[in-house]
């Protein structure tokens, strides 16, 4: 037989299997809350009734049910790459429990899918491949699906640090005028994120969980801690650390924050600075090789044309 057709016929009963074992995990789920609710009696079908499920919140339940089911096959057995995971995923805003084996699920499902895709491609439009090539195409197809999501969520936190980065200096200003009006530290905290909750969301979740520790009983510097650990900022760790140190020699918080307003904001502009400093030099390739041709074209394109019509029957003696 033809490799091809072997690697063909090897992909369509993946395919056929893996559909079925989706099919029959998903069949002995619902099976399985029927009889719940039937175990729960009436009380537990009025409720289902009262709060009927949209098919997108059905459809999302079973999505997530099916990345844990493959993130069961694809848990890494070191603890240390587990906790790196997590990590990744707090920093990018993710903090439910099961958020890293629906990571890893995703991963292995997304390659899966990839090869499925592939598979479906005909081998006249790829142009008829040999075994080695079609075989390097499916392991590319599945690397590219797998390490899809690592650079999702690289992605992800990239740009929540910089909406976070964004709003510090706003909610610093906010801060120092909440505790110079009489607030506590854990009150300014509290009420900061609720105002900023509208402009910058995602520093307005952070302060929320930062306040709901406070109120909970842990300690100010472990709470404070925990914040730089999950934003994993320059900019945040120096507010924690300034926060402790003031907290530990009972200096004056307005005094501290407001001075630490001012040198964020002067790090912010000279930020800005930096990047107004470097745009020529990143201008520089886009205009030699896109820029100056056109220019070139426009401006000495009509009088070659003209000297080539001149100069050339003058040249040939016509």
């Amino acid at each position: 037989m033809d490799v091809p057709l072997i690697v063909a016929l090897v992909t369509f009963l993946t395919v056929m299997l893996a559909s079925s074992a989706v099919f029959l995990y998903f069949n002995s789920r619902e099976a399985l809350q029927a009889w719940r609710r039937r175990a729960n009696g009436p009380s537990g079908a009025t409720e289902s009734e009262a709060a009927p499920v949209g098919m997108a919140e059905v459809l999302k339940a079973q999505l997530q049910a099916l990345l844990e089911w493959f993130g069961k096959f694809n848990q890494p057995s070191n603890v240390e790459k587990v906790r790196a995971t997590r990590r990744l995923l707090i920093n990018a805003g993710y903090r439910s429990g099961k958020s890293s084996v629906i990571f890893v699920g995703a991963k292995l499902l997304l390659a899966i899918v990839i090869v499925c895709l592939l598979a479906m491609i005909p081998a006249k439009v790829l142009g008829f491949p040999s075994a080695s090539k079609l075989t390097f195409f499916y392991v590319l197809a599945a690397a590219c699906g797998y390490y899809a999501p690592a650079y999702w969520l690289r992605r992800a936190i990239a740009v929540r640090k910089d909406k976070l980065q964004r709003a510090i200096p706003d909610a610093l200003d906010l801060m120092v005028v909440c505790v110079e009006a009489g607030l506590g530290l854990d009150q300014a905290i509290g009420r900061v994120g609720e105002e900023v909750k509208r402009a910058h969301p995602e520093l307005s979740d952070e302060l929320n969980i930062l306040a709901l520790e406070l109120r909970t009983g842990v300690s100010r510097q472990e709470a404070l801690r925990n914040l730089a650990h999950r934003t994993d900022l320059e900019e945040v760790r120096n507010l924690v650390a300034l926060l402790i140190q003031t907290d530990r020699f009972g200096t004056s918080i307005g005094q501290a924050l407001r001075v630490h307003a001012d040198s964020m904001r002067t790090t912010r502009r000279l930020k800005a600075e930096e990047l107004a400093a470097k745009l020529p030099v990143k201008l520089l390739l886009p205009l030699i090789f896109f820029i100056f041709p056109s220019m070139f074209m426009v401006v000495i394109g009509p009088a070659c044309i003209k000297m080539v019509r001149v100069l050339f029957p003058a040249m040939t003696g016509h």
